[in-house]
This record gives C-alpha cells, structure tokens and sequence, in this order.
C-alpha cells in the first residue's frame, strides 16, 4: 500500500498485512505520518513539556461510585 505522509508528502510503501495499513484502508478518516516527522514532533512536544510553560491537557477520568 503507498501512502503520503501529511506534513512532509514523502510517499512511502506499507506492506499489506501491516497494522497501520489495515487501519488507513478500514478507516479513510485517519492519516499517515511518517517516523521522521513523528518523531520531530515528539522531541519538541517534550521540550515544550520540560519548559514548564507548556500544558497538555487530557480528560480528567471520573469514577462514578454507585
């Protein structure tokens, strides 16, 4: 399967039977990136997260108690 990295438009091959490939075929919604750009993206996403300036902000889980 070929597909197109969003960020960078590198055009790369996936085998077939691989996780990623089953998942872009079923689900058109999702997209590929590229390990190059994922991991640029995770480098600075950490060293935002180290300036202490930075906030992630997640769901916060609440447990309901019956």
């Amino acid at each position: 399967m070929r597909v197109k990295c969003v960020l960078c438009e590198t055009i790369e091959k996936l085998d077939d039977e691989n996780p990623i490939a089953k998942r872009l075929r079923n689900r058109p919604i999702h997209t590929y990136m590229c390990e190059s750009c994922q991991d640029r993206i995770t480098a600075r996403t950490k060293a935002r997260l180290a300036t202490g300036k930075f906030h992630l902000y997640r769901d916060k889980n609440t447990e309901e108690e019956w």
